[in-house]
């Protein structure tokens, strides 16, 4: 999957907005809160995710794919990873690691910064 492609997929999201907070480093939010990093434009695929509640959840994407997934620096501890969107991880998951990631961050948002959803 290309990074458009992927950036698409995010912003049709309901509620999802691109932002730039760290100059050119772009994420995904839906109410305040990020549910992908995408980073620069002009860099390899790849999308930061919360891949699960803690760790130890999160933890399975490394054993799945240990050459195409890792630990995001900063936030990981918390269960976020970077996952590459031209390995071996099949579009069917990454679509549904992003579905996931967005379904958490919504369901942790005030009820006011919720989208409403069919």
């Amino acid at each position: 999957m290309e990074r458009a492609q992927m950036l698409t997929y995010c912003l049709a999201k309901p509620g999802a907005w691109l932002d730039r907070p760290w100059e050119d480093e772009e994420v995904v939010k839906v109410g305040s809160r990020i549910f992908a990093f995408l980073g620069p434009g002009d860099t390899g695929a790849r999308i930061g995710l919360k891949c699960g509640p803690d760790r130890d959840l999160a933890d399975e994407w490394l054993r799945r794919y240990p050459d195409d997934a890792g630990v995001m620096p900063y936030v990981g501890r918390a269960g976020w990873n970077t996952l590459r969107l031209d390995g071996a991880i099949p579009t069917d998951e990454l679509t549904e690691a992003v579905d996931a990631s967005y379904a958490t961050i919504v369901g942790k948002l005030p009820r006011r910064e919720r989208p409403d959803v069919p």
